[in-house]
């Protein structure tokens, strides 16, 4: 694959900085509550479930283009989830509410969105690796 455009972003751990090499994301990190932490400070769940919503809802607004569907009004919620693994370490979860205008609330709407599925680049990423569940709302 030859890039169109590369991201990079520097961390020093879960406690600590985050920022992007433009200086536009610079962001205080700090564990979740959930997890021991003040939470006073974003996490690379948060991240990674933000980027993984803008993400999908683009896919969703090129399938949705390529089919001649209006889809400006749907919305992607990803939640992701951080637990124990089998081996010991972490592992992640990923839900993604798709939330549709009521004239998309049908079959097409739900094909839309597996078609978005397979096309959005963080679902391919993530394919085989997490488990990814979609919701149709």
């Amino acid at each position: 694959m030859d890039a169109l455009y590369t991201a990079a972003a520097t961390a020093n751990g879960r406690e600590g900085r985050a920022v992007s090499s433009d200086g536009r994301l610079d962001l205080t990190l700090a564990f979740p509550a959930a997890l021991g932490g003040d939470g006073k400070g974003t996490n690379p769940e948060q991240l990674f479930a933000a980027g993984y919503a803008a993400c999908f809802a683009s896919a969703l607004g090129a399938v949705g283009r390529e089919a001649k569907v209006d889809t400006r009004d749907a919305s992607v919620t990803a939640e992701v989830g951080i637990g124990k693994d089998d081996d010991g370490g972490f592992a992640l979860s990923v839900t993604l509410r798709v939330e549709l205008p009521e004239e998309l609330q049908n079959a097409t709407g739900r094909e839309l969105v597996e078609r978005a599925h397979r096309f959005c680049p963080y679902s391919k990423a993530t394919r085989g690796n997490i488990p990814v569940e979609l919701v149709v709302e």
